[in-house]
């Protein structure tokens, strides 16, 4: 299927909206490896927040200091969480896990 075919207006608004979610998610990332955010409180939000439902689970807990790659896929295992799972696609189960996995 080929790529639509968008106006010069509507491709600079898109590159926009891409470069604001890139930002959004570097700072978020740094916060969350400074330690000034906290990693349960962005799972809770992120059943009501359209841009936290975005976010896959792995990228949020690769973010948390002293979770690499492998842990992160072992937690999400352990927890019954699909390795291409967004924040707003849990299921309440697997939002109360991954809260108390993150918040202890």
């Amino acid at each position: 299927m080929p790529a639509p075919v968008r106006t010069p207006e509507q491709r600079a608004q898109a590159l926009e909206s891409a470069l604001v979610a890139r930002r959004f998610r570097a700072g978020l990332r740094a916060a969350l490896k400074a330690g000034t955010q906290d990693p349960a409180q962005l799972v809770r939000a992120g059943a009501r927040d359209a841009q936290l439902a975005g976010l896959r689970v792995r990228w949020l807990l690769e973010s948390l200091p002293g979770i690499g790659p492998v842990r992160a896929e072992q937690l999400m295992h352990d927890l019954g969480i699909a390795a291409t799972r967004r924040l707003g696609g849990l299921n309440d189960r697997q939002r109360a896990l991954l809260t108390e996995a993150v918040g202890a």
